[in-house]
C-alpha cells in the first residue's frame, strides 16, 4: 500500500528530527551578559550544516551560513556602551529562532587563575559591608563551570548573573573589585567572566601546543603527560599505606613533619580531578570562551608553581602569547604579582622575579602586592586593594585615563660608582619614599664573594643609591628578596615597589 504524501511525512518527521541539529548559540552567550563595546563583536552558535542564519541586534543584522561542522559565525560592527536591556534574536531556517535577553553593551575582562582569583567576595575583609553594597546591575558576572579535558573543547558550562547583594558572595573577588573600580571610573556596564581553579599549576592553563613546541618546556610537558597517562587510582591506593607508615617512622624520628605527611587517594584524586592533565584546564575552561570579545584579561596564579619556579618566566609568557593567539587578538594582560607569605626558601621570590621579567611583553602589567599580604594564610583577604591596583594599570595604559601612577616602582637600571650602587626605576610617579617616612629597608649589596649584607639606601628622586661599610665593591644588589620580607620603598601614589635582583646567582 502506498502511503500518502501528507501522512508520510508526518510519519518521518520525528526520525528527521532526530538528525537535524538544534540551533544554538555557544554557551557564553545567555541571558543578562554584557558585550564588548568599540570592537568588532563574533557571535557564534551551532545549527544544520549549511543553514542560514542571520543575528540581529541593536539595529545591526549579520548572517553567516553554518559549515560542514555545523558551526557558523557572525560579527558585529563596534557597538557603543549602553544600559539598555535589550534581546539578541538569532534565526535559521523553517522560522526557528533563539532570544538572548537583557543584553547589555559595555567593558568585558576576562579572570583566570587558581584559588587567589577563584576565591569569593564572602571570604574578603568587610565581606558582610561589600556584599550589601553590591546593588550593581549594569555589573554581570560569568564562571565558567566545565571540567578539565584531554582536547579542547569547543562549548562550555555557566551563566550570567546581574550583581546583586545575594550573588555577589559567590563572585570572585579580585574580579569583582577590579571590575566595580572600572564601572565607577568608566560609567558603563561591565562584563566579568571567571575561569579559575584553586591548587592548579601553569602548565594545565597553557595550550599543549605551546609548551611542547618550546624546547624550554617540552621536557617538562612530555614527563607531566605521561604521568597522566600513567595515573592508576587503584595503585595509588594500594601504595598509599606503605607511604603513610613510612612518613610516619620518619615523623617519629623527627626526620619529617606534618607538611610531608603524604596526601590520602581522596585527596590527590581530587587534585587530578581539578587540573587534568597539563593544558587540561585550557582545553576544557579556555578554549570554548574564544573568540568572546574581550578588552583584556587578568590573571592571579603562581603559588602552585614556587616549588619549580624556574620555567615559570617562559610558562607566563606561553599562557600570553598563547592565549592571545586563541583570540586572534593582542589583549592587554596583567597579573597579580605573589604577595608577602610565610614560605621556606626561595621559590615564591622567583615567581615573583619571572613576574616582573614578563613585563617585556607588549600590553602587559602587573599589580605589586608585597605589602597586603598574610604570613599564614595563602588566601589574603585584602583582595579590595589587589582588584584596585589592576584597576590603576587599565584605568591608565588601556583606557588613558588620568591616575596616581599605573604601577609601584620598578627596576629600570643600575650602576656601580666605587663603594655605591644606584639603582633607578621606572613608576616612580611623586618621587620614592619610603611608606613610614623612615629609613628604606629591604637593600641587600654584595661583591664578588656573593655575601650579602645590608644596605644603607639614599633615594634621590627616582633613584637609590646603596653602600655598607662591609662592601667596598659591591657588584650586585637585591630587594626584598624574601618570601616575607621587611621592605618599605613606594611611590608618591602610594604603590609599593617590587622585589627584585640584578644578580642571577
Amino acid at each position: 500500500m502506498r502511503l500518502p504524501f501528507a501522512l508520510l511525512t508526518l510519519l518521518l518527521a520525528p526520525f528527521a528530527a532526530l538528525h537535524a541539529a538544534d540551533l544554538k548559540v555557544a554557551t557564553v552567550f545567555s541571558d543578562h551578559m554584557v558585550l564588548q563595546r568599540e570592537k568588532p563583536v563574533a557571535v557564534w552558535g551551532w545549527a544544520d550544516a549549511g543553514e542560514s542564519i542571520t543575528v540581529t541586534f541593536a539595529g545591526q543584522a549579520q548572517s553567516g551560513t553554518a559549515g560542514a561542522d555545523g558551526r557558523w559565525q557572525v560579527k558585529f560592527d563596534a557597538l557603543s556602551a549602553s544600559t539598555e536591556s535589550r534581546t539578541l534574536v538569532v534565526t535559521g531556517k523553517e522560522g526557528r529562532m533563539l532570544e538572548v535577553k537583557d543584553v547589555l553593551v559595555g567593558e568585558v575582562w576576562f579572570g583566570s587563575g587558581q584559588s587567589n582569583m577563584e576565591m569569593a567576595v564572602g571570604g574578603v575583609d568587610n565581606a558582610a559591608a561589600e556584599q550589601a553594597a553590591a546593588n550593581l546591575p549594569l555589573i554581570r558576572y560569568y564562571a565558567e563551570a566545565s571540567a578539565p579535558a584531554d582536547k579542547p573543547q569547543v562549548e562550555g558550562k555557566g551563566i550570567w548573573q546581574s550583581c546583586t547583594p545575594a550573588a555577589v558572595r559567590r563572585f570572585s573577588a579580585t574580579l569583582f573589585f577590579f571590575g566595580r573600580a572600572l564601572h565607577r571610573e568608566l560609567g558603563v556596564p561591565v562584563g566579568l567572566i571567571n575561569s579559575s581553579v584553586g591548587a592548579t599549576h601553569i602548565e594545565s592553563w597553557v595550550s599543549a601546543e605551546a609548551q611542547s613546541s618550546d624546547p624550554a618546556t617540552k621536557a617538562e610537558y612530555d614527563a607531566q603527560l605521561a604521568g597522566s597517562k600513567r595515573f592508576s587510582e587503584e595503585k595509588l591506593r594500594a601504595d598509599y599505606p606503605k607511604k603513610l607508615a613510612a612518613w610516619q617512622l620518619a615523623f617519629d624520628q623527627g626526620k619529617a613533619t606534618l607538611k610531608d605527611k603524604p596526601w590520602t587517594p581522596e585527596q590527590t584524586i581530587a587534585t587530578l580531578k581539578r587540573k587534568g592533565p597539563p593544558a587540561g584546564l585550557y582545553n576544557g575552561k579556555v578554549y570554548n570562551l574564544a573568540p568572546f570579545t574581550l578588552r583584556g584579561i587578568v590573571w592571579y596564579q603562581g603559588e602552585s608553581n614556587a616549588g619549580n619556579p624556574g620555567l615559570y618566566h617562559r610558562q607566563l609568557s606561553q599562557l600570553v602569547t598563547s592565549w592571545r593567539t586563541l583570540w586572534q587578538d593582542e589583549l592587554p594582560f596583567a597579573w597579580v604579582q605573589l604577595p608577602n607569605f610565610g614560605s621556606p626558601g626561595e621559590g615564591w621570590p622567583r615567581i615573583r622575579e619571572a613576574m616582573l621579567q614578563t613585563l617585556v611583553l607588549p600590553k602587559t602589567g602587573m599589580a605589586i602586592t608585597i605589602d597586603i599580604g598574610d604570613e599564614k594564610n595563602i588566601h589574603p583577604t585584602n583582595k579590595q586593594e589587589v582588584g584596585r591596583r589592576l584597576s590603576l594599570w587599565a584605568l591608565g595604559t588601556v583606557y588613558g585615563k588620568k591616575v596616581a601612577s599605573v604601577s609601584g616602582p620598578l627596576p629600570s637600571d643600575h650602576a656601580i660608582d666605587g663603594a655605591t650602587i644606584t639603582v633607578s626605576f621606572r613608576y616612580a610617579d611623586g618621587g620614592l619614599k619610603t611608606k613610614d617616612g623612615g629609613p628604606a629597608r629591604g637593600f641587600q649589596i654584595a661583591g664578588a664573594d656573593r655575601q650579602w649584607k645590608p644596605a644603607t639606601a639614599k633615594i634621590t628622586g627616582d633613584k637609590v643609591s646603596l653602600s655598607s661599610p662591609d662592601i667596598t665593591a659591591p657588584v650586585a644588589v637585591r630587594y626584598a628578596w624574601q618570601a616575607w620580607p621587611d621592605c618599605n620603598l613606594y611611590n608618591g601614589a602610594d604603590l609599593p615597589a617590587s622585589p627584585f635582583r640584578t644578580d642571577n646567582w
